[in-house]
């Protein structure tokens, strides 16, 4: 008789009984800061909110500037163009992220290159990054993915062995910190997104962070049709750079004072995270073929989008991703989701084959992940007490997963 939900058996959690945030969260006390700023009419076009949001955000992560914009991809194209990149040169990104990592190189005109990740960590393989460098490379952008960072110190020194620039992709990494530093810190520059589903959200937005005077001056006037910081509309003082090209992708201060708030609340929901993956590691470490996405290697702490977990081995291969998807859905937890696929297969990806390069040893990393990796996002990640109920699910799921098995 069947012992899992998916195939008639009794769920081990009602959907209601399985805490979450709600997602993204509101309170009154911004939605009153909200109205003030929509009667003050001082909307955009670098507001003091603006301003006051760039300045702790940086501060929060430990670097000088804050460039606040309108979302997490314009940030990656504006960090391409204030170092220069365009027609001619490489980028190296890692196969396994979001389409919009490798899109932001097209928009400069630049080749994407993509290198393998790691299967412990699922960000970019310090070894494959290196592998992958020709004389052309420009940039290469780390993606710290899900619940881990890539090897700052092995890719930075990396980078600067081959002079090339480095851009922390931290759209799922608010907060984390690599050896006591604030991710986006330690790269050239790091660009965050704001999106619905992250784990700071204002509907959309993005920011860069750098510590380079220069760069802050080129990403702010890349952003804001070529004004410096402090100019006032319509008085532009003096002309960007001839190799700079401008655009609008101002960011708004309603978003930006939406993120005040919750970077004030940040350090606690951070601390909940981790706390969280801390359960469910120690609860499921006697779990046969299930593992956590490892955490960056000097992270302190971790940041999180989500927590990959692993379920490789013991049968697991016999069973898609899907179905084991499926399967928690029907235990009573929907906070599991589909992980992104490599871009290169990507339905979203469509950029033409001149504008990529792919490596000729493949991706064994990636596609192993893909296969083999489901992602708990960060708001089923808020109740500490949540992941002892995700690891009941595992465990029914691991002891009863020939039911789960695909026909030969």
């Amino acid at each position: 008789m069947s012992k899992l939900a998916i195939n008639g058996g009794t769920p081990l959690f009602n959907p209601n009984e399985v805490k979450s945030a709600v997602w993204p969260p509101v309170k009154e006390e911004t939605a009153n800061k909200i109205r003030e700023l929509y009667l003050s009419r001082a909307w955009s076009f670098n507001s003091v909110t603006e301003q006051a949001f760039e300045n702790e955000f940086a501060a929060y992560h430990g670097a000088k500037y804050g460039i606040f914009m309108s979302n997490g991809t314009v940030t990656l194209e504006c960090s391409l163009l204030s170092l220069g990149v365009g027609v001619g040169d490489e980028v190296i990104v890692p196969d396994f992220t979001w389409v919009a990592t490798a899109m932001s190189v097209r928009y400069v005109g630049a080749k994407c290159v993509f290198a393998d990740v790691e299967r412990t960590t699922c960000c970019l393989d310090p070894e494959a990054f290196e592998r992958a460098i020709t004389r052309k490379t420009k940039a290469v952008i780390v993606v710290h993915l899900y619940g881990s960072m890539g090897d700052l110190d092995k890719i930075i020194a990396i980078a600067k062995k081959h002079d090339i620039a480095v851009i922390e992709d931290c759209a799922h990494m608010h907060g984390g910190k690599w050896n006591g530093r604030g991710c986006g810190s330690l790269g050239d520059i790091g660009s965050f997104s704001f999106q619905q589903s992250k784990a700071m959200s204002a509907g959309e937005g993005g920011i860069c962070l750098t510590n380079d005077d220069k760069l802050a001056e080129r990403l702010y006037r890349a952003k804001h049709i070529g004004y410096c910081r402090y100019e006032k509309q319509g008085q532009a003082g003096s002309p960007p750079p001839a190799d700079l090209i401008c655009h609008n992708y101002r960011g708004l201060a309603i978003q930006a004072q939406i993120l005040r708030d919750q970077l004030a609340d940040f350090p606690e929901v951070n601390h909940r995270h981790n706390e969280f993956r801390d359960i469910l590691e120690k609860e499921t470490r006697d779990i046969p073929g299930v593992r956590l996405q490892s955490k960056g290697r000097l992270a302190s702490p971790q940041g999180y989008y989500g927590l990959g977990i692993f379920f490789e081995g013991d049968g697991f291969e016999r069973i898609s991703s899907k179905k084991l998807l499926s399967a928690f859905f029907a235990e009573g937890d929907l906070k599991f989701n589909v992980n992104y696929g490599p871009v290169r297969k990507h339905q979203l990806f469509n950029m033409t084959s001149e504008y990529y390069r792919l490596a000729e040893e493949g991706y064994p990393n990636s596609d192993y992940v893909v296969d083999r990796m489901l992602p708990y996002m960060h708001f089923g990640m808020y109740y500490p007490e949540t992941a002892y109920q995700v690891a009941a699910m595992i465990r029914k799921i691991e002891e009863n997963k020939a039911e789960l098995f695909e026909k030969d």
